[in-house]
């Protein structure tokens, strides 16, 4: 294998995301899913947005937020995913390149505007997502042979479940992946929200089984994705589908697998939960960072509780400080 340039590309949603303070009475009356990522079209984005209390807007999209992680923990990332030639793909673009991710997808010329997030949180730190997807979902094969250079000099390609709604991007994905694998490189997954897992979980299935490497997922995610109850089943069922699987339980911490290994990693001490918006994104980025610099699984899973656990002391899904920093404060070392 020669030498990466990166240590994670990522091809997901390009999304800038909305977060406002809601009560619960305001999810019911808007008949939002709470806790989960709800799929709107832009006139419902509008209305929604116009009746939120005012909040705080910031570059996002899960595989994003993960790559962003992966830079403020001192990682090599790149990122593919589609905006279009407008003011919110102008944001996003200006805020993934200034944190130091690389990022060239050419952007949507014609056709509908670059995608964004609306997120209420409750008071109970939970969030509740409707998103526009827009230019986001528009990610092809295209983009991937454009951003081929990139992807075959990353040592781990990460693609983000929640862009699995269109063939088009099916195809990509297993583009991306077989393009992974011609390169000797490693392809991850985040399975991204259970109702994602509902519907796609064949192709979901397929996929894990024939192109990837290492799955991340959280506890409910993951008994979607094999239709059990039961926690043990599904961790074996994962065990014969891919190399490495790392599986998040909220307050539990994590669970590792890897063949007939088995590491369980606490969760990091939080002084206040605030928004778990972004907790498993930026446990992949910790975590994802780690396998590509060849840590052992224990500190990997360490790295991403530390990058999940800031990121739910405050709103937004993106760090407010070095994630390096921290994770040398908890005795990981860095060359």
């Amino acid at each position: 294998m020669s030498q990466a340039r990166f240590d994670v590309l990522a091809v997901g949603n390009a999304i800038v995301d909305v977060l406002s303070p809601a009560s619960d009475a305001f999810l019911a009356a808007e008949g939002i899913a709470k806790n989960a990522m709800t799929l709107i079209d832009e006139d419902r984005a509008r209305s929604l947005y116009a009746r939120m209390q005012p909040g705080k807007e910031a570059s996002g999209g899960s595989a994003a937020n993960t790559v962003a992680g992966v830079a403020s923990l001192g990682g090599k990332a790149a990122y593919i995913g589609k905006v279009a030639n407008d003011q919110l793909g102008e944001i996003f673009t200006h805020d993934i390149r200034t944190i130091g991710v690389h990022f060239d997808t050419p952007a949507l010329q014609e056709g509908p505007a670059s995608g964004r997030c609306l997120i209420n949180v409750t008071p109970d730190a939970a969030r509740s997502m409707c998103t526009f997807l827009g230019a986001a979902a528009l990610v092809t094969e295209d983009d991937v042979e454009a951003g081929a250079d990139a992807l075959k000099a990353a040592e781990i390609i990460y693609l983000e479940g929640y862009l699995f709604d269109r063939e088009e991007a099916k195809r990509a994905y297993v583009a991306a992946a077989e393009m992974a694998a011609a390169a000797n490189r490693r392809t991850a997954l985040t399975l991204s929200d259970v109702f994602c897992v509902d519907r796609h979980r064949a192709s979901f299935r397929h996929l894990v089984a024939n192109h990837i490497d290492i799955l991340l997922a959280n506890e409910a995610e993951l008994l979607a994705l094999y239709e059990t109850e039961d926690f043990d089943t599904a961790l074996k069922a994962v065990r014969q589908d891919v190399a490495i699987a790392a599986v998040t339980r909220s307050e539990k911490g994590a669970v590792i697998v890897a063949g007939e290994e088995t590491v369980t990693v606490a969760a990091e001490p939080v002084s206040k939960l605030v928004d778990t918006t972004g907790a498993g994104d930026l446990f992949a980025s910790g975590f994802l960072l780690g396998i590509a610099q060849g840590r052992p699984l224990a500190e990997a899973g360490k790295m991403g509780a530390i990058s999940a656990a800031e990121i739910i002391s405050h709103y937004g899904a993106r760090p407010d400080c070095s994630l390096k920093d921290l994770a040398e404060e908890a005795g990981i070392a860095f060359e």
